[in-house]
């Protein structure tokens, strides 16, 4: 988590760049494992490659890369391709180790080495169960059944899903903040990681809201980056599940508390990025927002700057340039920065019941603005 990436920089006219490669997530890799490691319970044999059905009805196929069968169980492991997505467990091998459990059990999901456990409420399992998500277990419920049927066998197991240096893994993930301990979750909910995509990092936001209001907690923070995290966060010292890593997805986060309004919102976050959502940006992403040195320029205008100077505002390169112009003049652009920042915030939430905070630091975690 890092704050100002792009610190308002114009964007060149690249040529378009190459399709980027799709990856499998977590919960695809443990179903395919989990079918591999029951046949050979079963048969005796695994199958290699394994196929299963995604739920949208895509068929991938895993080589495994891990197998063995011993007293009573069967072990299979497929190693993590996510494709071109910067994703942390890209590499990781995702283990499943099944044996029969009880008659009348069913089945079983267990976290094994490297897999996280919930703790806390908020989140679509329980305390005290595995992290593994609604999704993948119904995926691999499904697959154990279907197997089990074509054996004329009940659908009696334990599951147990792990991920050697998963607990290493998930100290880069938002775990630790949402009370799942011991390692990372086992995710997806079409089995597909899109390069990039928003989706997951969304996600995390919605079920940090959730987590921190199942804890009755009525102040969070949001902010773009650690830089400007850790500058609120020496004003309100809040719990870790109060922290939302918010990047740059204030639209995810503001449209989901207007559904699942926490009563008191801190936004915290770099000049640039702030600058985007002043103007009316929800995705603060250099990919698909960049900061309007006109919009700077008139701004500047409005607090005094001199309209001789406009030009020099709507040449420079990046936004940190016109934050230092402006504040060798005296003007205080970061205050107007943060009123028009808090009022996107407002318009987004559309009158939920949220009292909203912002807060413009620079890239060294100096407040500029606080209101």
């Amino acid at each position: 988590m890092s704050d100002e990436p792009d610190a308002g920089l114009r964007k060149p006219d690249d040529a378009s760049p190459a399709p980027l490669r799709r990856g499998w997530t977590t919960g695809a890799c443990a179903t395919a494992a989990t079918k591999a490691a029951l046949i050979a319970l079963i048969t005796g044999e695994f199958p290699d490659p394994v196929a299963i059905i995604l739920p949208k009805g895509e068929v991938p196929h895993f080589p495994l890369a891990l197998e063995s069968i011993g007293d009573g169980y069967a072990i299979a492991g497929i190693v993590k391709d996510a494709g071109d997505d910067p994703d942390v467990t890209h590499g990781a091998t995702i283990i499943s180790t099944v044996y029969p459990a009880a008659p009348g059990s069913g089945i079983q999901f267990v976290a094994g080495e490297g897999v996280g456990t919930v703790t806390l409420p908020g989140l679509p399992i329980p305390p005290g169960e595995a992290a593994i998500n609604p999704v993948p277990r119904a995926m691999m419920t499904a697959i154990c059944t279907e197997i089990c049927a074509q054996y004329d066998l009940p659908a009696d197991l334990v599951v147990t899903i792990s991920v050697p240096e998963g607990e290493e893994l998930a100290k880069k993930t938002w775990n630790p903040r949402l009370g799942i301990i011991g390692g990372i979750s086992i995710l997806g909910t079409t089995g597909i990681v899109h390069p990039f995509s928003c989706a997951a990092w969304i996600h995390s936001i919605h079920r940090g809201i959730d987590v921190s209001r199942a804890a009755g907690l009525t102040h969070v923070l949001a902010a773009t980056g650690s830089t400007s995290e850790d500058a609120a966060q020496a004003i309100y010292d809040l719990p870790d599940i109060a922290l939302l890593d918010m990047g740059d997805f204030a639209g995810g986060l503001l449209k989901y508390l207007r559904v699942h309004p926490i009563d008191r919102l801190t936004i915290a976050g770099g000049f640039a990025k702030l600058t985007k959502l002043a103007q009316g940006a929800l995705d603060l992403h250099s990919a698909r927002s960049q900061v309007s040195m006109a919009f700077l320029a008139d701004e500047a205008e409005k607090l005094g700057f001199d309209k001789n100077m406009r030009e020099r505002i709507l040449n420079a390169n990046t936004a940190q340039e016109v934050l230092e112009m402006t504040q060798g003049l005296g003007i205080d652009l970061p205050k107007s920065i943060a009123e028009k920042a808090k009022a996107v915030a407002l318009a987004t939430l559309k009158g939920a019941p949220v009292e909203v905070e912002m807060i413009v630091t620079d890239r060294k975690g100096t407040i500029l603005a606080r209101l």
